[in-house]
């Protein structure tokens, strides 16, 4: 392949068929794609993308300080505390596996837009709630958003991205998350305290649906989805633009290693595009393995995350303190993404998974055992970051195992299983503490890591390979 700007063809199918020798001197779109360094257009969209996921965090950060807040103002039961934390998730059960569904149907952009839409001014409402109900209904319908608009994004990042460092960027994407939730600390330390702060707190959760806006002006389409409607004149204008855009890093990969790979895997991908769901034969058990990693570490990440301020007073901490403590242990997020960003194209998706799922066990087992203020912010600093280095592994290895015309659903799929374990995970928090206290609880999620880490090694590795 020469280092020139290679001549264009309509769609992949094609050369799908075509020798090895006429792929080479003709790439595919996607090819071309896949074989660009990192343009100033990737930044822009990584960070378009990265700021409504950051966004999302804040909004879901937020609700751990509302429950606290509330467990007090509206002198709620544990329980009944438990299912506003619950609530947004059966609607991001939904909205993850009917969002990936609708993605693959209409388009990767206009629903990541349609999504930040419906929860930002869901979360707005929420901030004039006069009783539990209306909240619930509230955050049921922020959940919806919130839920479909997580897996296609990382999917849209997927696609984008370099082929040689994909899994970098999808963890960079992920790293936003640990800013949205740094946020929501912040806003729960400083604002959620003082009288009616909670309202206020929800109220900013308007910026997304005015940012929405921005989303669908400035996002371009998926030149894979393009290309699978036969739109392939928009799909190679979409691909004239990042070309054209000036490089903000060179290549990691040769163009003669890229050639190579291309070769390698035109068989692979011409068999993936006759599978047509991610329940056959070709795919079943890659969409299991999956499922089990999203559910158990949905189960252990919100059942720590959304109850830690409430357990911390319900501990003898001040609200202050509380708050305070979970604001210092949502900072350590961010070297576990850098360090997950770092290991993925270094030790491989799996590896990189694994590692941090391991870590993120016996970080969980150390919170339980903790009791003095020291142990107990090393431990939850520990569990901060490895769960959030699993996550950034987690939404790069995800879209890569299955199709193109398959990868919204899948990854909405497997998000929206998970979310069945985000809602239980707050309603057993409640019981499982009176049944045998902290330690009980995070041996819990302790062991939902390991059963993650185990299932790993069920998925491919594809690493540096072609979507």
């Amino acid at each position: 392949m020469s280092s020139s700007r290679p001549v264009s063809t309509d769609s992949s199918s094609t050369n799908a068929a075509a020798p090895a020798t006429e792929r080479n001197a003709a790439p595919t779109l996607n090819e071309r794609l896949e074989n660009l360094p990192f343009t100033r257009a990737h930044g822009k969209l990584l960070g378009i993308s990265g700021l409504g996921w950051a966004l999302d965090a804040m909004d879901v950060g937020l609700i751990s300080f509302v429950m606290a807040a509330l467990l007090k103002e509206w002198h709620l039961s544990p329980t009944e505390a438990s299912w506003l934390g619950s609530i947004g998730f059966a609607g991001m059960a939904l909205g993850a596996t009917f969002g990936g569904l609708l993605a693959d149907k209409l388009g990767r952009r206009y629903i990541f837009a349609l999504t930040l839409l419906i929860y930002g001014l869901a979360t707005g409402a929420s901030a004039l709630a006069t009783s539990l109900g209306v909240l619930l209904v509230f955050r049921f319908l922020v959940g919806l958003g919130l839920g479909a608009e997580l897996p296609v994004a990382s999917t849209l990042i997927s696609e984008f991205s370099p082929r040689s460092i994909r899994g970098r960027v999808v963890v960079a994407l992920e790293a936003f998350w640990a800013v949205g939730w740094i946020l929501a600390a912040v806003i729960g330390t400083f604002v959620v305290p003082q009288a009616n702060g909670w309202r206020w707190a929800l109220a900013i959760g308007l910026i997304p649906a005015i940012y929405s806006l921005v989303v669908r002006m400035g996002t371009p389409e998926s030149v894979r989805f393009l290309e699978s409607v036969g739109k392939h004149d928009d799909a190679r204008r979409v691909v004239e633009r990042f070309e054209a855009s000036p490089a903000l890093f060179p290549k990691a990969q040769k163009a003669e290693e890229t050639a190579v790979h291309g070769t390698e895997e035109s068989t692979d991908n011409a068999e993936s595009a006759k599978v047509h769901s991610i329940w056959a034969a070709g795919q079943r058990r890659k969409t299991i393995a999956l499922c089990i990693i999203w559910f158990c570490i949905n189960l252990s990440y919100y059942g720590a995350f959304i109850w830690i301020p409430a357990l911390l007073s319900a501990q003898g901490f001040s609200l202050v303190k509380s708050f305070a403590f979970t604001l210092i242990m949502t900072l350590a997020q961010l070297p576990g993404y850098a360090v997950a960003a770092y290991l993925i194209e270094k030790w491989g998706r799996r590896a990189t998974l694994a590692a941090f799922l391991i870590g993120s066990a016996l970080a969980a087992a150390g919170y339980g055992l903790a009791h003095s203020d020291v142990f107990i912010i090393i431990a939850g600093c520990l569990l901060s970051f490895f769960n959030l280095g699993a996550w950034g592994a987690l939404y790069a290895l995800s879209p890569e195992i299955f199709p193109t015309h398959l990868r919204g659903t899948g990854t909405g799929a497997a998000a929206g299983i998970g979310r069945l374990a985000s809602i239980a995970a707050p309603l057993i928090v409640p019981p499982l503490v009176a049944f045998g206290g902290t330690p009980l609880l995070f041996t819990l999620f302790a062991l939902a890591f390991l059963t993650a880490a185990t299932t790993v090694f069920f998925l491919p590795e594809r690493r540096g390979q072609s979507l």
